[in-house]
């Protein structure tokens, strides 16, 4: 609690003061944050407490400002499990977000399409944690919520509903899906795609799980959009990261416009 309230108290020093919506933004996404308007901008290396972003496509920059008549903190990069980081560091901003009483958080990313192929924006709709881990393992932090906090409605219903009615009425094909979140770094296997795909999944990645389980838990409302970047194991011939950054750059202008048109609505 201390290192959070620390953080929340720097920021607000640094001009950050009410919050609408923290926008994660993941791999090649981050350009988004670019157009925030009457920007802030801090190195996430001078945040006390801050991770850092070691990953291609997370510029490792925080953006504070408006965006769509809101008022957004934007992550240019988030802390995945895979790079060393104990999940409390990965869910930090999370916690830091709810200290500065943010109303809700659009958590983005890149995904593996398991029924979708490259190119398509997914609503994520619900998510299986296949990582063995949770952030919330440890004590609880009672002052964020509960000890047993429900995850029926991790992904609130009633934004999905706006971003789809958002999408039509701007001709964007939205896709829904369950997320399916692994570890990583490695990439899954063509038989754990079997797997996903037969317990339900629709995408795979490596990100986004913990942090909307301490989004859910801190009482903040979820939207979760994936941009599927390839096809996952086994789908086709091999996978790399430089697939991932050139289709993310690739449907950027549509996934912008996405977020900005329901930003405006919510």
């Amino acid at each position: 609690m201390e290192k959070i309230q620390e953080t929340a108290a720097f920021l607000r020093k640094q001009g950050i003061k009410e919050v609408d919506f923290g926008l994660i933004l993941g791999s090649g996404l981050g350009e988004l944050a670019d157009e925030i308007q009457d920007a802030i901008l801090i190195d996430y290396s001078d945040i006390p407490n801050w991770g850092q972003s070691t990953v291609v496509g997370h510029a490792g920059k925080l953006v504070y400002g408006t965006l769509s008549g809101k008022k957004v903190l934007a992550l240019q990069g988030r802390f995945h499990f895979y790079e060393g980081n104990p999940l409390e560091v990965v869910t930090f901003p999370v916690r830091v977000l709810a200290e500065l009483k943010a109303t809700g958080i659009v958590v983005t990313n890149a995904a593996g399409g398991v029924t979708h192929g490259p190119g398509t924006l997914m609503l994520i709709n619900d998510h299986i944690n296949f990582t063995g881990q949770n952030p919330l393992i440890g004590e609880n932090l009672d002052a964020f919520g509960p000890r047993f906090p429900d995850m029926t409605h991790a992904y609130d219903v009633a934004y999905q509903k706006t971003a789809h009615e958002v999408a039509e009425k701007a001709g964007i094909t939205l896709a829904d899906g369950v997320y399916m979140g692994y570890t990583g770094p490695t990439y899954e296997t063509p038989a754990e795609i079997r797997f996903a795909e037969t317990v339900g999944a629709d995408a795979v990645g490596m990100s986004t799980v913990p942090e909307v389980i301490v989004a859910v838990h801190s009482g903040l409302r979820v939207l979760g959009i994936s941009a599927i970047t390839n096809h996952a194991a086994g789908k086709q011939a091999e996978l790399n990261h430089a697939e991932v950054v050139e289709v993310t750059t690739r449907i950027k202008e549509t996934f912008k416009t996405l977020v900005k048109s329901v930003l405006a609505e919510l």
